[in-house]
């Protein structure tokens, strides 16, 4: 069996430890504010670039650059590795046919190596989630087609709810509708979205309050379990844009559930650009989204 790499993009929300630890590939995702490019050598820390946002900056996202997936990627193959990548939500990017046109690419310059490209249909963490399970599995000696097959049956069943502040940011980004954004704007009134199946983002109702949007996750969270198949030992994910305090008291809530591995990150600006600063999201494996 050939040697095999993980890699995945910036947009997973890998914690930066478990990147160095695990010695992955990150394929960097852009954003920009005016004229400067940020998302590979240069990049903005994430509470500059929520604060900058709340100073009234829009940033704009872009997607991966095939120049920059295709030299990372050939540096592996020379290096006598195999590929599976784990690629951000194809319903809400090009990014991930940016990586499969790539790889399609290098593999008949490269014909006896193999690239396997996953999509997560999933975002942020959710993404990630796959990626930290993925280097699981590898440990555990799985060939390149058992971790391809053990993450599609598992991928419908990471679910991701998410509230936001506001809605402004994702109706501009064109993720949700106007009469969507119209709605969460109203006075206290809180959107909850959800990650569905095809990998898009959906309105899954509102609630009033940022206190009781934040309990709203960790209860439908507990509602779409499935202690049959997804035991309390599997990883559950907080992603936040710069409110850290808040996805902390989520992550406090799903420990008292008796969840035994649960993470916190920042979400990335590439996709902080579209939920803005006060987003926060709940991770986790249960019934099938």
């Amino acid at each position: 069996m050939s040697e095999y790499v993980i890699t995945t993009d910036s947009n997973s929300d890998v914690l930066p430890e478990f990147i160095k630890e695990n010695n992955l590939t990150i394929i960097p995702q852009y954003y920009s504010f005016g004229d400067t490019v940020y998302g590979d050598e240069l990049n903005m820390p994430p509470h500059e670039f929520y604060e900058t946002m709340r100073n009234g900056e829009l940033p704009k996202s872009q997607a991966n650059n095939p120049a920059v997936i295709r030299e990372r990627f050939e540096k592996l193959l020379k290096e006598g590795k195999d590929i599976f990548h784990i690629a951000f939500s194809s319903a809400l990017s090009g990014s991930c046919n940016n990586v499969i046109m790539t790889a399609n690419e290098l593999l008949e310059e490269y014909p006896d190596r193999k690239i396997t490209v996953f999509d997560s249909l999933n975002a942020s963490l959710g993404e990630g989630v796959s990626v930290y399970r993925a280097v699981e599995l590898m440990k555990e000696g799985k060939t390149m087609e058992e971790l391809y097959d053990i993450l599609m049956e598992e991928r419908e069943h990471i679910n991701v709810s998410f509230t936001v502040n506001d809605l402004y940011h994702l109706q501009r980004g064109g993720r949700v509708s106007k009469t969507t954004a119209v709605v969460g704007s109203l006075v206290n009134i809180k959107p909850i979205l959800k990650v569905t199946a095809e990998g898009e983002l959906k309105s899954d109702g509102t609630v009033r309050g940022r206190k009781k949007s934040l309990k709203t996750l960790v209860s439908r969270m507990e509602a779409t379990l499935d202690p049959e198949h997804y035991g309390k030992d599997r990883m559950v994910a907080v992603l936040h844009g710069d409110c850290l305090d808040e996805a902390q008291t989520v992550a406090d809530m799903v420990k008292e559930l008796g969840f035994t591995n649960v993470i916190i990150n920042d979400v990335s600006p590439s996709i902080g650009t579209h939920a803005g600063p006060g987003v926060v999201g709940l991770v986790h494996y249960g019934a099938k989204r």
